[in-house]
């Protein structure tokens, strides 16, 4: 019998690590898949971790005051997050978010307290696939706000509680749940925090373990390729920023590319062998290991993070 906890933040973390065996015997691949289901956490993302890095890096550090505003660009994730993490500590939240984003993020956030600002997309974008000029949109609003409201900028692309959050956490469960079984890590990035985080922590404890950044096909602006397709459906991440702050001191072992299709296929492949209900993130790291087992990392053990709920991207096509 577990303790009672004091509150959902403490609920944040310490979620199961859980083989995908009946998805690569489907996929005809050679090794394991083993996936952090980060979608269990109270806000159905690996955000929550990061939200809550971030808040309580500012309160050690006294950059945020009590019931100061807190504002924040997000896809919904993060929003999410520190929606919960400011209701509890009582802090109002204010998300900016892109219209491009699912509709299923904004109520959520709605429904926990927060205030949501929806910014419109650029001329001619596609909702459902949001881009590094749609998230620039974002950027202007979310700035604009916080000088408003004299509020404290979560800011996730720069705080450093975000890829500590997985420096201290999800990366040192995996090892301790993998028993250190794991050869290689892959994460689609967004802000790069998980990634820096988990690929930090675990050549730490094993150097040889190979760590992969994974980005859309045509967006795959971290690996130093020429955007083609600035849009895409895979939400969370692939805006097409070159010099993510969180990457510049990490090591990465290679880049992998993952079109939206495959993501979307992936995804639901993921839910229909092995129950596991995520959106298009998860099925874009899925995916990358797939890439992997099938070619020159036959027989390895990879670890992935299932990154959000598929509850999330009910209005998209992912579930059509």
């Amino acid at each position: 019998m577990t303790d009672v906890l004091n509150s959902v933040v403490d609920a944040i973390g310490r979620t199961p690590l859980v083989r995908l065996d009946r998805l690569t015997e489907q996929a005809g691949v050679k090794g394991t898949i083993l996936a952090k289901l980060e979608y269990l956490n109270p806000g159905f993302s690996k955000k929550d971790r990061a939200a809550l890095g971030i808040i309580e890096e500012a309160e050690r550090t006294r950059a945020i005051k009590p019931g100061q505003t807190v504002v924040e660009l997000t896809s919904g994730n993060m929003g999410t997050g520190l929606a919960i993490i400011c209701a509890v500590k009582g802090y109002p939240f204010v998300a900016v978010m892109s219209k491009g984003n699912s509709e299923e993020r904004a109520r959520m956030m709605r429904a926990l307290g927060a205030e949501v600002i929806l910014v419109d997309q650029l001329p001619g974008s596609v909702p459902g696939q949001v881009s590094g000029g749609d998230l620039a949109l974002v950027e202007q609003t979310a700035k604009a706000v916080t000088a408003e409201r004299g509020a404290y900028r979560a800011d996730q692309f720069v705080r450093e509680g975000n890829w500590l959050a997985h420096y201290r956490g999800t990366g040192p469960e995996i090892w301790d749940a993998s028993h250190g079984a794991v050869d290689v890590f892959v994460d689609f990035i967004g802000s790069g925090g998980t990634y820096s985080g988990v690929t930090k922590a675990l050549k730490e404890r094993n150097p040889r373990i190979k760590c992969f950044v994974v980005e859309p096909q045509g967006a795959a602006a971290a690996a130093g390729e020429t955007i083609t397709q600035a849009e895409h459906p895979i939400q969370g991440g692939g805006y097409a920023m070159p010099d993510l702050a969180f990457l510049k001191s990490i090591p990465v072992d290679g880049y992998l590319q993952v079109s939206g299709d495959e993501a979307r296929r992936t995804t639901r492949l993921l839910a229909w062998s092995e129950g596991i209900f995520g959106g298009f993130s998860s099925g874009a790291n899925v995916a990358a290991a797939l890439h992997l087992l099938s070619g020159e990392e036959s027989g390895k053990t990879i670890a992935v993070v299932i990154c959000d709920s598929g509850l999330k991207y009910l209005s998209t096509d992912l579930w059509s």
